[in-house]
């Protein structure tokens, strides 16, 4: 052979993968190009504490050229088509869905692809016409089949609800059906508006894939405008129109572990390192807004589908857990986060600093010249560290406690917060008890209400979802779907995801009282 340089060595490696099919090892090779370009400039601490990885990149690239997260207003593109894809206004649901079909291949996100498949029944349901409900289901069915086997990647992302209505209980039930990876699914449920019967059926779903998310509407929306939000990629809220436009995020474990103790890591480490995930988000978003041309040449932009200043950097943090635990050790505190209240009151003023640090501080591009704060739902590589503001994977207490332990921290994630509760199978013989949880954290305050039921093929892992048969198969024939690498490397124990204990629901009652 050759000789060969270390990046053609690479790139030889990515080619002759046994385990990656042609279209994933393209991506792999165009991610690797991105990764061998030139970083966007940095000082000399915010450098260091990325190649420490105090603060990460989320490996979004050297030099951006895409935003991470991108919601178009397809509503108005169904109503006024595309110049640019020849498209006219969609006339009856065929239209609609096709024009749905052609446009996601050109919306772009961090992963290649889409994370955005908007509202579906808002979408929708003005293209419905005389089509019958057996029409409607045949034609929906296709569509959710579609979607997994060309865009093959659980990050993608749908929402349905608030509204009860006919293509809402159909992607119910077809998601039930069809047991596939993708697309990924939220459930918006507003307590003015959405019926208990049509909760009762997310509720049911969610008891045999583990989807959808249940997103409290009303809490989510007062942070946003009229144009509406959407939920996507595991759990992020973001604008219409708009999107994320970067994702840094901080270990909260290394800003503990560089503290003398609990007061010099509010008053001096956290902050430093605020301030340079700062430095950090500015580079980035000056690269994508000034250099990349993404602005001013998609035809997203053009057509009015996106608006540049409906973008928010999302300022993100992980390992809250380790980090208190970390603390309250050098207080010589036996309590650890999630079952002694000492600890909580400390988890949660660090929490309301990040969220004050956040709202005082302006970055030159941003949707009202702010970041958003995000609870960060982790990645494959991160080994020993919890996802957010999580409890660690095999401490978390009953349901109950579980909630009340995190719930506080909610309002203040407003790009996205998530906590997964790992309920024993036997909760399918009783699905009004975690109906009832679901209400009750939504009174308490949470965003969003997250289940895996144990017994099913259908895994959540940080927020996507994997099959753990693919999981089991992937060494020996690989996968289409391009998120099971992440799920596989996360069950080699580096998340820990496969230990969460699984709770019996016993204290539902208790859930009555809040």
């Amino acid at each position: 052979m050759v000789n060969m340089t270390t990046f053609q060595q690479q790139c030889y490696r990515i080619v002759t993968d046994s385990n990656l099919s042609a279209k994933q090892k393209t991506n792999n090779l165009a991610l690797l190009a991105e990764n061998h370009l030139p970083y966007v400039e940095l000082d000399n601490q915010t450098e260091q504490a990325l190649s420490e990885r105090v603060i990460c990149d989320m490996y979004e690239g050297h030099a951006p050229y895409k935003p991470r997260y991108v919601l178009p207003d397809y509503c108005l593109f169904l109503q006024q088509g595309s110049t640019w894809l020849e498209l006219e206004p969609a006339q009856d649901f065929d239209d609609a869905l096709n024009m749905l079909t052609i446009i996601y291949h050109h919306v772009p996100s961090v992963t290649g692809m889409p994370v955005y498949l908007g509202c579906l029944d808002t979408l929708l349901l003005p293209y419905i016409g005389n089509l019958s409900e057996n029409d409607l289901y045949q034609r929906l069915k296709r569509f959710w089949i579609m979607l997994d086997r060309n865009l093959p990647d659980a990050f993608m992302h749908a929402n349905i609800g608030p509204a009860d209505n006919i293509i809402c209980r159909l992607l119910l039930r077809i998601d039930q059906e069809l047991k596939q990876v993708a697309p990924n699914l939220t459930f918006f449920y507003d307590d003015n508006l959405t019926p208990e019967s049509l909760l009762a059926l997310a509720i049911g779903s969610i008891c045999q894939t583990g989807k959808p998310h249940i997103a409290n509407y009303n809490l989510i929306a007062n942070d946003f405008d009229e144009t509406g939000f959407g939920v996507v990629s595991c759990y992020n809220s973001l604008p219409i129109a708009g999107g994320g436009s970067t994702l840094s995020r901080i270990n909260l474990k290394e800003v503990a572990l560089r503290s003398k103790d609990s007061h010099d890591f509010l008053t001096n480490t956290l902050p430093h390192y605020c301030q340079l995930q700062l430095k950090l988000i500015e580079a980035r978003s000056k690269f994508l807004y000034e250099k990349s041309h993404f602005f001013t040449n998609s035809f997203l932009v053009h057509e009015n589908l996106i608006k540049p200043d409906r973008f928010a950097p999302m300022f993100g943090i992980f390992a809250m857990a380790e980090a208190v635990n970390i603390l309250q050790e050098k207080a010589n505190l036996a309590g650890r986060y999630g079952q002694d209240e000492q600890a909580q009151i400390l988890a949660l003023k660090i929490t309301e600093q990040l969220a004050d640090f956040v709202a005082q501080h302006n970055v030159t591009y941003g949707w009202h010249n702010k970041a958003m704060l995000h609870a960060q739902s982790g990645i494959s590589t991160d080994h020993g560290l919890t996802p957010g503001v999580r409890i660690p994977y095999g401490e978390e207490p009953d349901p109950v406690n579980h909630i009340m332990s995190v719930f506080a921290h909610h309002k203040y994630y407003r790009s996205g917060i998530s906590d997964i509760l790992t309920i024993d199978e036997t909760i399918k013989n009783n699905q009004p008890a975690l109906l009832k949880i679901c209400l009750a954290a939504f009174k308490l305050g949470m965003r969003e209400f997250t289940a895996n039921v144990t017994g099913s093929d259908l895994v959540r892992v940080t927020g996507y979802m994997v099959r753990l048969s693919d999981i089991a198969n992937f060494k020996a024939q690989g996968s289409r779907t391009n998120t099971t690498v992440l799920g596989h490397e996360a069950a080699e124990d580096r998340s820990g995801f496969l230990h969460r204990q699984p709770r019996v629901i016993s204290h539902e009652q208790n859930m009555g009282n809040y």
